[in-house]
């Protein structure tokens, strides 16, 4: 089993910056892909950012210019930088990975998520 355990949210006027973390925990053996999802009041979750292992990126094109994303993978964790907040990207953050645990028996590839953190952006 793993866990993911988001941290940075919060308030921040329009403009403004905020970086997300994201630590993965418990009995991994790997993490492949790891991303950011969001969702606002009243709509879907929508994918932010992915990156693979070996560091590819995708962004969602709301987002392409202001966010970046990154991931240490000696220690299990994603980054989120995000710059120019506007009112709109106000919603909840998820972090996501697929982690690989093992056991005595089996090896085990699972979607885990985490809580979420709250991110608003607002004067």
């Amino acid at each position: 089993q793993a866990q993911l355990v988001e941290s940075g949210g919060g308030l921040v006027q329009p403009g403004g910056s905020l970086r997300l973390s994201c630590a993965a925990s418990g009995r991994i053996f790997s993490i492949n892909a790891m991303g950011w999802y969001r969702q606002a009041p009243g709509k879907e979750r929508e994918l932010v950012a992915s990156i693979t292992r070996g560091g590819e990126t995708n962004f969602a094109d709301s987002v392409k210019g202001r966010f970046t994303i990154s991931r240490d993978n000696a220690e299990n964790t994603v980054y989120l930088q995000m710059n120019s907040l506007k009112p709109e990207d106000t919603a909840v953050y998820y972090c996501n990975a697929e982690i690989v645990t093992v056991s005595a028996y089996a090896t085990y590839v699972k979607d885990y998520w985490g809580k979420g953190t709250l991110v608003t952006v607002s004067s």
